[in-house]
Formats: structure tokens, sequence, C-alpha cells
């Protein structure tokens, strides 16, 4: 659940009251008339900063204010961008143009306005865009996120041209915290953001640079502060690389009292604030206590007990903010506040933070120490605790101490089994408050076998090379968190779909799948499980008197996790995780394996990875077996230097040589006799 600081809320507080008096000016008619294109840059040849680069952006200028909309404060953002055609790779990459908008990287609800743009061609010439050219339409970041995004083609766009174009980006809620950034995904020579900070008596704005040296801030007319960057690289994702923001350019707007006080203090100063607000919503009541000793009944042993109280308040009380609920923003305003942990466990549902309250308070009823425990996530960056400030805090757990160890429990999240937290709470340095002294663990990694993907397959080999059979994939902990998140509302149509694409992108893309069960989609307690039947025509090749068969058919289509030949980013694996193939093949009646053989383990020097693979044959020789256990992260080591890159990539195209292995079945030769 996300924290708010009593800072912030009364910044909040101050906001809304200011914004019925103060009117901040509107920007939205500055710099309106397109800036001219100069002959050099119509002449431009070359990139300046990256060699090879297709297109580079010229200049990206950026207005940045508060502005009043009928007594609603809101961040507006003017952007400008002109960016300079090379080649036909780039008059191709830019001809259609994506600005995303609504739910963007979860943090703002965003709305795009006032979109225009032109083309300037070398001769010249310019094209402009027409306001009904512009579109809505779903797009699918690299990572799977869907986002809406408005779109339209840039008009008559072709190589050598300059085209520029210019939205409106409002972000609802004032600045209290701004991420911008500096790098897109071409390289820019210019970024410039002129910031008007919030007219506050007492708290001042501050800028954070993270991953870059951006100018300090200059003072403009009419209250604006530049900031630039000069020569800024592309920014480009890739597979398997470590969070965003702990990689690219960008600058963090947030306000603030203090100067910059001394690290230690502040989080002291933070865990004991943490603790105090806590400590009366972990109230024990009777309701409470009833509760406890029914969760809990005769069982004595410490983490036994935890895990009983654990199971019952996940099977009692539903997140009111679990998207599997389909609860409309109206139909969430209109439930009530629950006021202690008594009024969660009568109503059977809450936020978040009144589950983990209500488990705290259990936890207390049977006589055990619990505390509220505040940590980063990783997937958003690598904690920054130099930086003293609870931003970057956004999740909160539940910590009980069992004998001298502290313990983590997330009993808000739905699908997270016991004893593990999500997977980008885990390996984290976690403040768990405390009246005097708030002390710093780190969450420990749930080890690759929770985070399991088992597969079972029982298939026939038919003479021609079609496989048909049954099959059943079974996801645990983080990965089965992952597909029920992924799966839970969505409709049955769309949960069938996935699997569809699933099976068609690992095993073949001509795979006939039929009978499809889904189960556990919604149960916080059992793997997410498929099971399906399949016909693959063509699996299997045949050529003459022989057939290649590839033994592990859920690897079939399998692909080297790492293609690229050299690497910009440190390699980041979220989790560890492991895999589990049991198949077995009834063969072809006529043909015989000519040998059983089955490829070498393939494992590190340091044991972090490891691939085993067994095959043998029944005893009639009529039907494959076939095992295979794989596990990786192993020793919590999930980040690899790009130094070590070419190592990393050599051993996962080992896992993909040995699991893609083929055997040959010949056909028995038929005596004479046999005619």
């Amino acid at each position: 659940m996300n924290s708010l600081s009593l800072k912030r809320l009364a910044l909040l507080a101050f906001g809304f009251t200011l914004s019925f008096i103060v009117l901040t000016p509107s920007i939205s008619g500055q710099n309106r008339d397109w800036k001219p294109v100069s002959p050099e840059e119509l002449q431009m040849t070359k990139p300046k900063i990256e060699a090879g680069a297709d297109a580079e952006a010229l200049l990206w200028d950026v207005y940045v204010t508060d502005e009043d909309s009928g007594g609603d404060l809101q961040s507006v953002l003017h952007h400008y961008l002109r960016i300079k055609i090379f080649n036909d790779r780039g008059r191709e990459a830019f001809s259609k143009i994506d600005i995303p908008f609504g739910q963007v990287s979860g943090m703002f609800n965003v709305r795009i306005q006032n979109i225009a743009a032109r083309t300037t061609k070398p001769d010249g010439t310019v094209v402009e865009l027409k306001g009904s050219d512009v579109f809505e339409r779903d797009i699918v970041k690299g990572d799977g996120v869907k986002l809406k995004a408005k779109s339209f083609a840039v008009p008559g766009i072709e190589a050598g041209a300059v085209i520029e174009y210019r939205w409106k980006e409002v972000r609802g809620g004032v600045s209290l915290y701004q991420r911008l950034q500096f790098a897109r995904e071409i390289p820019v020579h210019r970024v410039q953001y002129h910031i008007k900070p919030y007219p506050h008596p007492e708290l001042g704005m501050n800028g954070m640079p993270f991953n870059s040296r951006n100018s300090p801030f200059v003072k403009e007319k009419n209250d604006f502060y530049l900031t630039s960057l000069n020569n800024v690289p592309s920014f480009k994702e890739e597979p398997r690389m470590p969070p965003e923001y702990s990689v690219r350019p960008w600058l963090l707007l947030y306000y603030t009292k203090e100067g910059k006080p001394d690290e230690n203090k502040f989080w002291k100063d933070y865990g004991r604030e943490q603790y105090n607000s806590h400590k009366g919503q972990m109230k024990v009541t009777n309701e409470v206590k009833q509760a406890t000793a029914e969760a809990v009944g005769a069982e004595t042993d410490p983490e036994k007990k935890i895990e009983k109280i654990f199971h019952y308040v996940k099977s009692k009380v539903k997140n009111i903010f679990d998207d599997s609920l389909n609860l409309s923003e109206d139909a969430l305003k209109k439930i009530k506040e629950n006021k202690n942990p008594g009024d969660t466990l009568k109503r059977g549902q809450g936020t978040g933070h009144d589950i983990n309250m209500l488990f705290a308070s259990m936890i207390t009823a049977a006589g055990m120490d619990a505390r509220n425990v505040n940590l980063p996530r990783r997937s958003d960056i690598f904690f920054p605790k130099w930086f003293t400030d609870d931003y970057f805090m956004r999740t909160e757990n539940v910590a009980v101490k069992v004998g001298d160890t502290w313990k983590f429990y997330d009993p808000a999240s739905r699908y997270i089994p016991f004893g593990m937290l999500a997977w980008f709470e885990e390996g984290q340095s976690a403040l768990i408050s405390d009246s005097k002294e708030p002390t710093w663990q780190k969450t420990p990694l749930s080890p690759p076998a929770l985070s399991m993907e088992k597969r079972t397959g029982k298939f026939k080999l038919l003479a021609d090379g079609t496989l048909e059979g049954t099959a059943t994939m079974e996801f645990t902990g983080h990965l089965g968190a992952y597909h029920k998140e992924n799966n839970d509302d969505d409709t049955p149509q769309q949960r069938e779909e996935t699997l569809k694409d699933l099976v068609r992108y690992h095993i073949y893309g001509t795979t006939e799948i039929s009978d499809i069960s889904i189960e556990n989609v919604n149960d916080p307690f059992k793997p997410f499980t498929y099971t399906y039947k399949v016909k693959i025509p063509g699996y299997a090749a045949v050529t003459g008197k022989r057939i290649f068969l590839q033994p592990n058919v859920f690897e079939r289509n399998a692909k080297p996790v790492f293609e690229q030949a050299e690497r910009k980013h440190d390699v980041y694996f979220e989790f560890p995780y492991s895999e589990k193939d049991d198949v077995t093949i009834e063969l072809p009646p006529g043909f015989q394996l000519e040998s059983p053989d089955a490829p070498p383990d393939v494992a590190d020097a340091n044991g972090i990875g490891r691939n085993q693979i067994k095959i043998r044959l029944s005893q009639d020789q009529r039907t494959l077996k076939y095992d295979r256990e794989f596990s990786f992260g192993n020793g919590d080591q999930l980040v690899f230097t790009k130094a070590t890159y070419p190592i990393l990539k050599r051993l996962f195209e080992a896992y993909n040589t040995a699991n893609t292995h083929a055997l040959t079945l010949r056909q028995a030769e038929t005596s004479a006799s046999g005619k």
C-alpha cells in the first residue's frame, strides 16, 4: 500500500485550499507559432551524437506549471519536439507518432490535448497535420503493458526532412513530485525544462537529478526556472535490464521545507513516526480476539500460528482495490472507511492498509510482536537511501518477531503466498518501525523452487510428424501471481486467447488447441493451472525413413533469451525461478529410437543456474520419457554487469541448445518373410 507522509498531506491540503484563491497563469497560448527551421538543419546529413542514428531530436522543449481548473489543481506540461530524419529507417520509425495517455506508469492520470505537427521537407516545403487526422488507439509496450495513445501519421515525412510536433500533457494532481525525462528513443541535441514552482510560503521546490548532470536552475521571466541537458544519448529498453529509473537520466521535482537532513537522523525519525502513526491502527478489539482464537485454535508453534492467521485474513477479507472485483470509482467512494481492525473484520473488506493492520492486530492478539514495515519497490528503481525523502518508500507490509528474527508478510496482496512478498519487495532494504530505534533489514529473496513453472504432457507422435495429446502447465509463487493478475479481470474467452497465444508462441504456430481448462484464477492459495489438448501437424520433421523429434514439446519454438551481440545495460532478473518438465511421447508404430541420448547438464561454476535433462525409453521401447529440471537465481544472484554479458549469453545459449535437443527415429527394417 502506498504511504503518505504528514508533510505531503499538509501540502495537499494547502494546495486544494489555495486553488480557490490563486490562479496560475496558463501558458497554453505561449510559443504557439512554429519556430523557423534553419537551412543548416535542413542540410544536415549525418547524426551528431550517435553514429548510425536514423534520426535525432534537435530540441525537446517543455514548460511545466500548475494550473487551476475549476477549483482543481493540475500539472500541465507543454511539449515541443523538433526531429531531423536522416534516412528511410528514420522515416519509417517516425511515420506514426504515439503519445500515451490514461494511467501512464501507474503514477498519473494523463490527458493529452492540443496536438499539432508539421513537416518541413528538404526543399523547404511545409506540410501541416490536420486536426481530424489525430485518433486514439491501444498500444503495447515491450514489457506487455497496455496503454491508450493519441496517434497520428506524420504528414509528408521523408528522408532529410525536419518534423515538429507539440502537445499539451495534463497530469491530475498538483506537482508534489514530478518525474521529468531527459532521454528519448533517439539522441537529443538539447532538452530544456522551464519550470514554474508552486507558490508555497513555506515549502520550496527542489530538483534531484538521477543518472544525469543537467544544468543548475536559472531564473527566467514570468517566474520560470530553466534547467537543460545537452547531447543526450538515446535510451532503448533491453530484455531483462535494470529498473528503468535506475539507468535512464531524469529529474525529480519535489517540495520540501528543510535543507538536506542527515541520512541516519531522517530515517530514524521517519521510522519513529511510522511506529507512532500505526500503533493505534493495530488496536486489538474484541472482534479481533475472537477471530484470532478461531484462526489459531490450539496451535502453539509461532510460525504455524502466523500462517493460520495469514490464511484466515486472506480468506475472510477482500482488498477493495483488487481489480478482479471490478469496482467502479463511484462504488469505491461509497464504501465506508474502516476505523479499526474490527470494522475490517465485520465488513469483510478494506484497503491494503486495512488488511495489513488487521493481520498485525491478530498477530498481537496471539501474543507476538508485529510492526509496520516500509520499503521501496525495485521494479521502479534501486533504492537510493541517500535521498532523504519518503517518496520512494512506496509500500508497507508487516514484520513479525519470531525468536530473534524479524520475518515479513504481505497479507494484502491477494496472490502472494505465505512467507513471500511481492517480487519487487524481496531483496529490499526495509525499515522496521520502532518507538526508539527503527532498524533496516534486507527482505529475503524466495528461492527458485517457490516460483516454478511445472509442465506435464502426455503425447502421441504419428508417422507423418503430427503430435497430439494433453498438456498441463502449473505456476506457483511469483509466476503464479503474475498469471493470476494477468487473467483475473479478463473474460473466459480472453483467458483462452491468452493461453492460445502462449502455446503457439512457445510450441508451434500451427498448434490446434481444444478442451481448455483454466483453474484457480482467483484462488489466493492454489497454483494457477492450464490444461488443454493439442494437435500439432508437422511437429516432427519426416525425411525418408527418419523422423527428427524434439522431445521437449514445451520448448519446441524456444529461442535464446539473449540474442543481442552487445549489451548497453546490465542484466537484471526480477526473481529466482525454476522450471520442471515431465513429458511422455508414444512413438509411431514401425519406428525405433536410434539412441535415447540426453544432452549434458549445463551449469555455471558458481551454481547460479542449472539445467538437467534425462531421457529414457519404456521397457517395450514404445514410449519416450523426458524429464527436465531447471533453476536460476541460486545464491540470490540476480544482477550481472554488462562486462559479464558474453559469459551469461553463452550460458543461456547452452540452456537453449540442451532444451531444443532433437532425437532421431528410424523406420524399422521389415524381413522378407514379413512381406
